[in-house]
């Protein structure tokens, strides 16, 4: 607006005083009205701001003093994920405590159990290792999975289909279980790989993880029983400096933990999905540049 006047009063006192061509007057005069119509547009601008931010003030009055359901819709969203958080953190906590030591002799899985599990790795021992001293059954990714992907190979789901029916046993249907995915240190870099959504390794170790989850899901493993983590490579049981050692460190483990679950837990049946079509091999766990994830 200072502008605009300011304008204004030089324009009329060269008018008045006819220092200045025609040209120039003109010029003037086009440029304070150019001025007046940005005022005036800044102007309604400020207004609406204005009005916006009025109402979103009314808003946020409104749903803190007024509406009691979204408030407590927001405190029982709150409620819930902390519930959530606290369960992952002691899954995590479990995890972590039976990667550091041992099962104790006390806590150990049923002898049954045991032999049973052990029977099972060894009737599938290109497939699955069974570690008795901490109750971990690993599944070798790179014949458990398509290459750079979380699908998983056939003879992985009849496997896992085997161990499903062991884990539903008497002697086992308590006990709490972790699936946990894992990796080797190469980079994720192959475009189908990523377009899958498995942007890195800590993606793919999860996606695995949940697909051998979701297969003992289909196969009536009960769902309150289970969790799942993905590491990517930052676990390894082995260096990644040779082929043989990385192999060894692409793996989903389950672990059945020595705890037992709450009573009145029950099977969710998911339907088979029989529709959709395979997914195309992705490249992934191989030293080729080319065809490396």
């Amino acid at each position: 607006m200072a502008r605009t006047s300011l304008l204004v009063l030089i324009v009329s006192a060269l008018a008045l005083t006819g220092c200045v061509s025609q040209d120039k007057y003109n010029a003037l005069k086009i440029e304070r009205d150019q001025l007046a119509v940005q005022n005036a547009a800044l102007e309604s601008d400020l207004r609406a701001a204005n009005t916006l931010a009025e109402q979103l003030r009314q808003e946020v009055a409104r749903l803190l003093s007024g509406d009691g359901n979204a408030l407590a819709m927001i405190d029982n969203l709150n409620h819930q994920i902390a519930a959530i958080t606290a369960q992952r953190d002691e899954y995590q906590r479990k995890y972590e405590d039976l990667l550091r030591n041992p099962i104790a002799q006390g806590a150990a899985l049923p002898a049954d159990l045991a032999n049973e599990l052990q029977a099972f790795a060894m009737a599938n021992s290109d497939i699955v290792e069974f570690d008795a001293s901490r109750g971990i059954v690993k599944f070798k990714s790179d014949v458990t999975f398509e290459l750079g992907s979380a699908e998983l190979k056939p003879k992985a789901v009849e496997t896992i289909r085997r161990f499903a029916q062991i884990l539903s046993s008497p002697a086992a249907s308590k006990y709490e279980l972790l699936i946990a995915g894992h990796t080797d240190n190469t980079r994720v870099v192959n475009p189908q790989t990523i377009a899958k959504g498995h942007k890195d390794n800590w993606y793919l170790s999860a996606h695995r993880a949940i697909s051998v989850l979701e297969e003992l899901q289909k196969q009536q493993v009960a769902p309150p029983r289970m969790a799942c983590a993905g590491y990517g490579e930052f676990r390894p049981v082995a260096s990644n400096g040779s082929e043989a050692g990385r192999a060894q460190n692409r793996r989903v483990e389950v672990v059945i933990l020595p705890t037992t679950i709450r009573a009145g837990s029950t099977p969710v049946a998911r339907p088979a999905n029989t529709g959709a079509a395979p997914r195309p091999a992705l490249n992934k766990d191989t030293d080729n540049p080319a065809l490396n994830k």
